[in-house]
């Protein structure tokens, strides 16, 4: 009797699907925005407070719907208080706006100056360059403003989130029970592996950067206080949140401190000692409090990093680009367990070797990514 023949697809024809698979998903996210950023966020919540709620659950043997309720009412309630000092410093910075303005164009006057003395293009030139860049930019403000749209409608969703997240954690069992009856019973080993590997690293990520977004707010405040920048606190702690945002949140960052420190002064040594200073904590934090802290649990490769945060921006706005390293690590998770999907999780992984020995001293690889000598 003949052995029916299994027909493996080319691989073209599979990454020709994978790639229509995610087009059609990055579409979806995009129209159900405003439902599944709340839901996603709500995930997250979830998975780093599910050790609270079994805490209370088995150690203190609290009611299950008490012990959500407590661990979702202490978060939110410490977010809350964050939001609402950071709502009241910038209405207090508001009144300033004059004088921000004012010192600005003191500012822009010295630099016309020094850009014709050391350059030779009169001030005309200068304004005539900067009104081309700016009509050219209207493109960028367009997306700035999508962007910023984006934002105000996840803050107006922000009421959803607390309610997602007290119900993730109230039926955490039946989500888990459902997943292991639709999966087939010899892959349900695999999945209980997937599930535990992903709320590991969700809870390690989320308490890192807690815990990284203590210490950047505290160097920055401090940082700022001793150059006599106003409202150094407010600034430390937009400084940490925005961190929060791979490679863009601390550009923004520091544009919002500079804009500040026109408040008080308009010595421009000021402004390259506020640079300065964001620059040495942005070093700190990424050669130390990311690896040590952080403990680099989502290796994920710089490209796909970068690629991740300027897509889900582009479609989800602000809170895409939070999203988006947990969301690619959780995939890659996937992929690394999945065997037809191996390829994938290795291509987004930061595997490559870091260092070299030369001479007993441990260097930089600087061959890292190129083609081994």
């Amino acid at each position: 009797m003949d052995q029916p023949t299994v027909t493996t697809l080319p691989g073209y024809v599979k990454f020709t699907v994978l790639l229509v698979g995610f087009s059609l998903l990055a579409a979806l996210v995009s129209l159900g925005q405003p439902i599944i950023v709340p839901l996603v966020l709500a995930l997250l919540f979830g998975i780093l407070l599910n050790p609270v709620v079994n805490f209370l659950n088995k150690k203190w043997k609290v009611p299950n719907v008490i012990a959500v309720l407590i661990s979702i009412t202490l978060l939110f309630a410490f977010v809350g208080c964050i939001m609402l000092f950071v709502y009241y410093q910038v209405v207090d910075i508001s009144e300033e706006w004059p004088k921000i303005k004012q010192n600005f164009g003191v500012h822009l006057k010295n630099t016309e100056r020094w850009v014709q003395g050391t350059f030779h293009i009169s001030r005309y030139k200068q304004e005539q360059y900067v009104q081309e860049t700016a009509q050219q930019s209207l493109h960028e403000a367009e997306w700035m403003g999508n962007t910023l749209s984006s934002f105000t409608n996840t803050f107006a969703s922000l009421i959803l989130i607390p309610l997602y997240t007290f119900l993730i954690l109230l039926y955490r069992k039946l989500f888990i029970n459902f997943l292991t009856k639709v999966v087939n019973v010899k892959y349900e080993a695999q999945l209980i592996d997937i599930l535990l590997n992903i709320g590991s690293i969700v809870q390690n990520y989320m308490m890192g950067l807690i815990i990284e977004m203590g210490i950047v707010a505290t160097l920055t405040t401090t940082g700022l206080m001793i150059l006599g920048v106003p409202y150094a606190i407010l600034l430390g702690v937009v400084t940490a949140m925005l961190n929060l945002i791979p490679y863009i949140g601390i550009l923004v960052a520091a544009m919002l401190t500079l804009v500040a420190a026109m408040i008080n002064t308009t010595d421009p040594s000021m402004m390259l000692k506020i640079i300065l200073l964001i620059w040495i904590i942005q070093l700190f934090d990424n050669n130390f409090l990311v690896p040590k802290i952080v403990g680099n649990k989502i290796k994920i490769n710089a490209l796909v990093s970068i690629v991740g945060v300027i897509v889900a921006g582009t479609l989800c706005g602000v809170a895409g680009m939070f999203l988006a390293l947990p969301t690619i690590a959780i995939l890659k998770v996937i992929f690394d367990r999945v065997e037809s999907l191996k390829p994938y999780g290795y291509l987004i992984g930061d595997d490559l070797p870091k260092t070299i020995m030369w001479n007993s001293i441990v260097l930089p690889d600087l061959n890292e990514g190129g083609e081994k000598i």
